[in-house]
C-alpha cells in the first residue's frame, strides 16, 4: 500500500472528519437540550422537579465517563491495525446509540428500566466518542503536508455544525408541535433524525484511505509494548498537560451548550431565547474555529491556547450578568462572543496540537486519551455548576465564574509546559523508541 500524501484525499479525510464530528456534536447538543428541558419529566418523572434535573443532567455526564476508555480501546487497534477500520466503526456505533435513544420508552410506562437503558445507552454512545475524534484528527493531520492546524481543526468545526444543525431541528419541531407535545414525544424525532447524518457520513468515511504517516510507521518492526503501555511509559508527563491544556475549553463549553440552558430557564428566560442565542453562536463559531486555527499555522498553537484561556476566565464573569438581563439581544451577544469567538481560540488549534503530541505508534491512544479526559470536563460542568447554584440557593453566580477562571489558568501553565508544537514533524520521534519484539527476544538470557 501507497504511503504518499495526495491533495484529493486530504480533502476527503477532513470531509469525513468533518462529518463524524457533525454527528457527534448533532447528538451532543439535542441530548444536552433534552436532558435539561424533558428528561427530568420523561425518565425521572418520580423524582422531585430539582433532584429530576440533577439525575437528567448526571445521565448526560455519564457519556463522558466512558469516552476515555472508548479512546483507550479504540486507540490501541487504532494505533495497531490503522485510523480508518476505527472510524467506520465508531460512526455507526455512535448513530445507532443515537437512533436507540428516540425508541426509549418513557418510566411511565417502562418503570427504572426506562432511565436504566437511557444509561446503557449514553455509555455505549461515549465510549464510541471516545475513539471517534482522535482518529478523525489524525486522518487529516496525518495526511497533510502543511498548514496542519488548519486541516485538522475540521474535526472541531463540524462541532458547532452539529449544533447548529440541532438547534434548528429542535427549534423547528418545537415550533411546528408546540412545547407540551414536544416535551410528550416531539423530543424523539431529533434522535431519530440522526440516521440520515450516519448514512452519509459512512458513504463518505468509506471512501478515504489509509493515513500515510501510519502505514509508514507499520512497515517498522512492531513495538513491544500496547499502545496506553507506551504512552503512559514513554510519554506520561505530554499526557497530563495535554488533559489540563483542554480543560478551561470543555468546562467553557459545558457552560455555553448545556448549563446556559437549565440556568436560563430556571431565571425565566424563554427556552427560545436560549437556543436562538446558541444557534446564532455556533454559525459564527464554525468559522472562528477553521480560522484562529489557521492563524495557529502561523503564529503557533501557544499563543492561541494562552490567548482563549485569559478571555475565558474573564468572559465567565460576563456572561451571567448578560444572561441575567433575560434580553434576547444581550444573551446573544454573550453567546456569540463566547462561543464564537473566544471558546474557538482553544479549541479549534487542539485538533493540531494533541496530533503533534505523541509518537506515531501510540498518536491515536495518547491523543484520544488526553483529549477525552479533558473531555470529561464538559460532561461535568453542568452537574458541578448546578451543585454550587443549589448550595447557594442561586444567590451568586460568582462562583462558577471563579472556577472556570482556576481551571483557565490550568490551562495556560499546561501550555507553557507543553511548549510550541506547529513545527513537529509527525514522523519525528518524541521519545526513546521502544524494544520490538524482535529485539526484545534477542536480548532474553540464555538458558
Amino acid at each position: 500500500m501507497a504511503s504518499t500524501k495526495s491533495p484529493s484525499m486530504l480533502k476527503r479525510a477532513a470531509a469525513s472528519a468533518y462529518l463524524g464530528s457533525v454527528i457527534e456534536y448533532y447528538d451532543f447538543f439535542v441530548y444536552s437540550v433534552c436532558a435539561a428541558l424533558v428528561f427530568k419529566d420523561v425518565f425521572f418523572s418520580n423524582l422531585p422537579p430539582l433532584v429530576g434535573t440533577l439525575a437528567s443532567l448526571a445521565t448526560f455526564t455519564t457519556g463522558y465517563l466512558a469516552r476515555p476508555i472508548g479512546g483507550i480501546v479504540f486507540g490501541h487497534f487504532g494505533d495497531r491495525l490503522g485510523r480508518k477500520r476505527m472510524l467506520v466503526l465508531t460512526m455507526m456505533i455512535m448513530g445507532v446509540s443515537s437512533t436507540a435513544i428516540g425508541l426509549l420508552p418513557t418510566y411511565e410506562t417502562a418503570g427504572v428500566i426506562a432511565p436504566i437503558l437511557l444509561i446503557v445507552i449514553r455509555l455505549l454512545q461515549g465510549f464510541a466518542l471516545g475513539g471517534e475524534w482522535g482518529g478523525a484528527v489524525l486522518m487529516s493531520a496525518e495526511h497533510t503536508t502543511k498548514n496542519r492546524g488548519f486541516w485538522a481543526s475540521f474535526t472541531n468545526a463540524g462541532g458547532p455544525t452539529g449544533t447548529l444543525t440541532s438547534s434548528l431541528v429542535v427549534t423547528l419541531t418545537m415550533a411546528i408541535m408546540g412545547v407540551e407535545e414536544f416535551i410528550a414525544w416531539g423530543w424523539r424525532l431529533p434522535f431519530l433524525i440522526s440516521i440520515v447524518l450516519l448514512i452519509v457520513g459512512i458513504v463518505v468515511r468509506a471512501k478515504v484511505s489509509e493515513s500515510p504517516e501510519f502505514l509508514r510507521a507499520s512497515q517498522r518492526p512492531a513495538p513491544k509494548s500496547i499502545p496506553i503501555i507506551a504512552t503512559l511509559r514513554k510519554q506520561p508527563v505530554t499526557l497530563l498537560f495535554s488533559v489540563g491544556v483542554g480543560l478551561s475549553a470543555f468546562m467553557f463549553q459545558g457552560l455555553l451548550t448545556t448549563y446556559s440552558v437549565a440556568y436560563g430557564v430556571q431565571i425565566g428566560v424563554e427556552r427560545q431565547t436560549i437556543l436562538t442565542g446558541l444557534s446564532v453562536a455556533s454559525f459564527f463559531a464554525i468559522f472562528g474555529i477553521l480560522g484562529w486555527s489557521r492563524l495557529s499555522d502561523a503564529i503557533g498553537r501557544r499563543p492561541m491556547v494562552i490567548s482563549g484561556a485569559v478571555l475565558i476566565a474573564v468572559w465567565g464573569f460576563v456572561l451571567f450578568p448578560l444572561i441575567d438581563t433575560k434580553s434576547g439581544l444581550l444573551i446573544t451577544i454573550g453567546m456569540v462572543v463566547g462561543q464564537g469567538i473566544i471558546h474557538p481560540m482553544i479549541y479549534g488549534p487542539l485538533a493540531g496540537l494533541y496530533s503533534e503530541l505523541f509518537d506515531t505508534e501510540h498518536r491515536y491512544t495518547g491523543a484520544s486519551l488526553g483529549y477525552q479526559i479533558a473531555g470529561i470536563g464538559a460532561g461535568i460542568s453542568p452537574v458541578l455548576f448546578a451543585a454550587i447554584m443549589s448550595s447557594n440557593e442561586g444567590t451568586s453566580t460568582v462562583p462558577l465564574s471563579i472556577v472556570l477562571a482556576v481551571f483557565a489558568l490550568i490551562s495556560v501553565f499546561c501550555v507553557v509546559r507543553l511548549g510550541e508544537t506547529k513545527s513537529r514533524s509527525l514522523s519525528e520521534r518524541l521519545s526513546t523508541p521502544e524494544p520490538t519484539a524482535a529485539t526484545a527476544t534477542r536480548k532474553e538470557p540464555q538458558a
